[in-house]
């Protein structure tokens, strides 16, 4: 079973008609691929997953120390932003919990969560892709189960066959305004037009069409960098003429720091992943302590983050062989074989027991980008191997 289909598995089981629950915050403003990627990580990392609350997060070492680098924002020791944070952390819990992620209970003023899919959870943790897609499914089924889902599929229709208008845009805008000020305890306007575009936009991003921008019809077709909630960050390095070099310094080092947390998550996940070395070999009986770049850092940055690309390797086997001498520069090409080989192995092993952790379109990635192949993303294992051989055999 894919990605997919173990999300729509997770999701038919259950009712999601905002008619009958008359709950509002399905969606919400910071509830996008990149906060639910983050907050759901946070979650993961928590010493204690059950009987949590929004204080448990926030005062997190983990959610401290990232928050400030990826978004920027101020220390969540500061009093003066804990309004913003409460948001921040609140809204993709209400929404994890509607979707049936997370279990929540009232306790006076606040509520306690307890992890109820820790697969899928984990799935979101990984990276902002996973989250999107896990959003999109889940967005057409609250729209599908409460009756919208055929006002949001004329405007994709719309605009896919002929030039969509601002009154079509208006249409639906106030149709789903009309409806959540009749079926939620929202009485204002306001903040239905808040979070319309959260669900517009992820809609339109997936089929792409126009979505929402500054409660606007967008001019252009929506597309997934578009959605992010860091959206003016350093993404946006080379887009815009006239931006001064401090703040080109400024989002290069955002950037910089950004990166360096997402490799840092995606070792944790392989080092939380296997207790033992990935390769079999005769160096494997020390404690696997390291986890290694197959294709390098310095030479693919474009693979640095992919958990197909990162093994785990004993000490001996990282600083003898992977890398002779334990230079770290040089890299062991018969060795790098034999780790390609032995990550093949994991995971396909991994993909056959069902997780959620790698794909095989993204290994052959890894596999085209570090050997200049074009592998077709179909190919079957056994063919992969014999590929991978034919490639270091070549040399």
């Amino acid at each position: 079973m894919n990605h997919e289909e173990k999300i729509q598995k997770h999701l038919e089981n259950l009712d999601l008609d905002i008619r009958k629950s008359n709950f509002s915050r399905f969606m919400d403003q910071k509830v996008t691929p990149d906060v639910l990627c983050f907050i759901s990580d946070c979650i993961i990392n928590l010493s204690n997953q059950n009987n949590f609350t929004t204080k448990d997060i926030w005062e997190s070492n983990y959610f401290e120390k990232n928050i400030r680098a990826i978004f920027g924002k101020p220390s969540p020791k500061n009093i003066n932003v804990q309004n913003e944070y409460d948001k921040f952390i609140i809204q993709p819990l209400r929404m994890l919990s509607y979707a049936g992620l997370l279990e929540s209970k009232k306790d006076g003023q606040k509520y306690i969560y307890n992890i109820k899919n820790y697969e899928l959870l984990d799935y979101i943790s990984i990276k902002e892709r996973n989250a999107y897609k896990f959003l999109f499914e889940y967005i057409v089924k609250v729209l599908g189960d409460s009756g919208l889902l055929s006002y949001f599929e004329r405007f994709k229709d719309k605009c896919l066959t002929s030039e969509i208008t601002k009154e079509d845009f208006e249409l639906l805008k106030n149709k789903f305004i009309q409806f959540m000020l009749g079926h939620t305890e929202i009485n204002q306007d306001v903040e239905i037009r808040r979070i319309f575009p959260k669900v517009l936009n992820i809609y339109a991003s997936e089929n792409n069409i126009n979505g929402v921008v500054k409660g606007h019809l967008s001019k252009y077709v929506f597309n997934f960098s578009d959605l992010m909630y860091n959206r003016k960050n350093w993404r946006d390095i080379g887009k815009e003429k006239g931006i001064s070099r401090a703040e080109s310094i400024e989002l290069e080092t955002q950037q910089e720091v950004y990166t360096n947390y997402v490799i840092e998550k995606a070792k944790n996940i392989i080092k939380k992943k296997y207790v033992d070395s990935e390769v079999k070999d005769s160096l494997a009986n020390s404690p696997a302590v390291h986890v290694h770049h197959i294709f390098p850092m310095s030479t693919f940055p474009q693979l640095a983050t992919y958990l197909e690309n990162l093994i785990k390797l004993t000490a001996t086997q990282h600083l003898q062989k992977a890398h002779p001498k334990g230079n770290t520069q040089v890299v062991n090409r018969d060795y790098q074989c034999v780790c390609l080989l032995a990550k093949s192995n994991s995971i396909e092993y991994s993909l056959n027991k069902g997780e959620l952790v790698y794909t095989k379109p993204n290994f052959i990635y890894v596999i085209n980008e570090g050997l200049n192949l074009n592998l077709s993303a179909s190919m079957d294992f056994i063919s992969l191997r014999t590929e991978i051989n034919k490639a270091y055999n070549s040399i």
